[in-house]
């Protein structure tokens, strides 16, 4: 046998390993389990999508046989017919149909981003957010309002319920929850059930205490608004923020 037709026989009996025979920390689901999902390429995100591969092909190979396909460009990919997609080694339709649901989802969040970030930049925007939220309420209820670097809300939250004249707040909560969620700038919020627009004692300090401990934090603390069915007060369009 000479030397090129024993190399032709070595290469058909290699056997391929599967990713079950991979080390743990390199297949892709127990790799994300481990690193995170940000430890993962490309291929390894869509291998997990495919979930097996071929005789031939493990699932990354598949997924990188997609991603060279499409010069290994996802906005490409997104943009991919069907059939393009299905005519890859390895592919067949319901690995075609996994990615691109995978693709729709991802568009789909970001429509739903655009609507779920509202614009909280001043008191009458904060009020007429919160204002539904708080017309029926009987009793004082607090919100913080977390919002990145374009004053776009990422999350309102009620963190305390008190009675008919004052709510008890932990300015530590308030913290935990901005640091938590990567807020920028921050706004407070509670109502009055009485329909008074006159902030106590109480809400003044709340105030100045937010306002030590954002400092301290390095995030912006935008204002507190009190709310009430009929109007609100804005520390911050009184100047006393």
């Amino acid at each position: 046998m000479n030397t090129a037709t024993a190399l032709k026989a070595d290469t058909a009996n290699t056997v391929k390993m599967t990713i079950r025979q991979w080390a743990i920390e390199d297949r892709p689901s127990e790799k994300l389990q481990i690193y995170g999902v940000e430890a993962l390429s490309d291929a390894e995100l869509i291998s997990i999508l495919i979930g097996s591969g071929t005789s031939k092909l493990t699932a990354v190979d598949v997924a990188q046989n997609i991603l060279d396909k499409f010069d290994c460009n996802l906005n490409t990919l997104g943009k991919a017919r069907f059939d393009e997609i299905n005519d890859v080694e390895g592919v067949g339709i319901s690995t075609t149909c996994k990615v691109i649901a995978a693709v729709e989802l991802g568009k789909r969040r970001q429509k739903a981003m655009a609507k779920l970030l509202p614009d909280m930049s001043t008191a009458i925007r904060i009020y007429n957010y919160m204002q539904p939220k708080m017309m029926d309420l009987e009793t004082e209820h607090f919100y913080i309002l977390l919002m990145n670097n374009n004053y776009r809300l990422i999350k309102s939250e009620c963190i305390s319920q008190g009675g008919l004249t004052e709510v008890s707040v932990d300015i530590r909560i308030i913290m935990r929850e901005a640091v938590l969620n990567n807020a920028c700038i921050l706004a407070i919020c509670h109502n009055h059930p009485s329909g008074s627009l006159h902030p106590s004692k109480y809400d003044d300090m709340l105030t100045q205490s937010v306002k030590k401990a954002a400092e301290i934090m390095r995030i912006h603390f935008t204002d507190h608004v009190i709310v009430t069915d009929g109007g609100y007060y804005s520390y911050m369009e009184q100047g006393r923020i």
